[in-house]
């Protein structure tokens, strides 16, 4: 039976830490917790030396019902709580193959790739809910082992579990894992319209759906109809998703 070091790469085991690799946090969790308080985000922090956590927000989406400092001490017993078998299984897959994926990546760019899956949480009420992760490497260790990691959460706007996608910040390049085929293939280049780049320039300088409107001379419903046209392309929840997005692969 899996426990909670299949969740943890042999590949990626962080043994000893050097001064060097201390000296890269030194107060960082209170930028995480200013991040989270801004922008209303799930957060949880990863650490693979300790194999848990080391941060979790104040948000309820990811808690099911407990206090971040219950989730904080349950680190990964909380997932194999709270999801569902199949579910859990897909994780450990997702585990295996991410960092098979990241061993092929050189090591001056392993912190610039990005990993989003969906999967089921079981909430006490007994009903399954599907949420969408991005996890994102914070720290490395000199040797290039990934140390510490951030962890988003938001409800998954697709159909079922799954979807692994990997990407590269600062590049228009993404990698979808076909969970059929057990094989990694390369997505086709994102594209965004004038009117959609506009769209979302218009709200990375934090103009409503209304203004946008009366800027571009178009309806606040047409303004809607692009911004989902938007989150499909990026695969995204929200306006602030997709502008960080577009903004990593250099769209707008």
């Amino acid at each position: 039976m899996s426990d909670i070091n299949s969740f943890f790469s042999n590949n990626n085991t962080v043994r000893k830490l050097t001064s060097e690799d201390k000296k890269q946090t030194e107060n960082y969790l209170k930028v995480v917790e200013a991040f989270s308080r801004t922008s209303n985000q799930s957060i949880y922090v990863i650490d693979y030396e300790k194999k848990g956590f080391e941060y979790v927000s104040n948000n309820p989406l990811f808690l099911n019902g407990h206090s971040p400092e219950e989730v904080l001490e349950m680190g990964y017993e909380f997932y194999f709580k709270y999801v569902p078998e199949d579910d859990l299984n897909l994780l450990l897959k997702i585990n295996e193959i991410g960092f098979a994926f990241y061993d092929r990546v050189p090591q001056e760019d392993r912190n610039l790739y990005s990993i989003a899956y969906d999967f089921h949480l079981r909430t006490n009420e007994g009903k399954n809910i599907l949420i969408n992760q991005v996890l994102t490497p914070m720290f490395l260790t000199e040797k290039g082992k990934l140390w510490k990691a951030l962890c988003m959460v938001s409800l998954s706007t697709n159909q079922g579990s799954g979807n692994i996608i990997v990407r590269k910040n600062g590049h228009n390049e993404m990698f979808e894992y076909d969970l059929k085929n057990d094989c990694w293939r390369n997505l086709d280049q994102i594209e965004l319209s004038e009117r959609e780049k506009e769209i979302l320039q218009f709200s990375l300088r934090g103009y409503s759906i209304g203004d946008i409107g009366e800027k571009v001379f178009i309806s606040p419903d047409t303004v809607k109809f692009h911004r989902r046209k938007i989150y499909e392309k990026l695969e995204v929840n929200n306006i602030s998703e997709a502008i960080l997005m577009a903004n990593n692969l250099q769209l707008i």
